[in-house]
């Protein structure tokens, strides 16, 4: 079986152009809070990562499947309707300190803000370093979520 090419990678884009380029001004305020928040978290510059999500250094992935890949390790997308934060090692994982976070919604690995001065910050920070301490402490895939050993080599 030959492999599928990653639909989304890397680009030479600038982000700090694509977050002051947001249209909504609540939105981009936001984009700019969180560009400077997960900077300073993850002592990462960023980074475009497609067209719409500004990334965070890098971790790699392997599926059950075999399929392996890369992504960022943090990252946030100024969306229309929320802004959204990637936890890509899942939700659930953080359930404490969302409990803590202020208003927000969530998906299996999405944190969708549509406010950032309705949450707090600091737990915030938090979130995003601890999802990016789990991505960037070895090869992390989906094979966790099916009982399989995240920290082990991608086949």
């Amino acid at each position: 079986m030959a492999a599928d090419p990653q639909r989304t990678t890397w680009t030479d884009a600038d982000p700090r152009a694509f977050v002051a380029a947001v249209a909504r001004p609540a939105r981009r305020r936001d984009a700019e809070t969180l560009l400077a928040l997960m900077e300073r978290t993850t002592g990462q510059p960023p980074r475009m990562f497609g067209t719409s999500i500004v990334g965070f250094g890098e971790y790699r992935y392997a599926y059950a499947s075999g399929r392996t890949g890369h992504a960022a390790a943090a990252g946030f997308s100024p969306r229309a309707a929320a802004s959204v934060v990637y936890l890509s090692d899942g939700v659930e994982t953080h359930a404490d300190a969302l409990a803590r976070l202020g208003t927000h919604t969530t998906g299996v690995g999405c944190l969708y803000l549509k406010d950032l001065a309705q949450v707090d910050l600091g737990v915030l920070a938090e979130i995003v370093a601890a999802s990016y301490a789990a991505l960037t402490a070895g090869t992390y895939g989906l094979r966790a979520r099916e009982g399989g050993d995240p920290t082990s080599a991608p086949r």
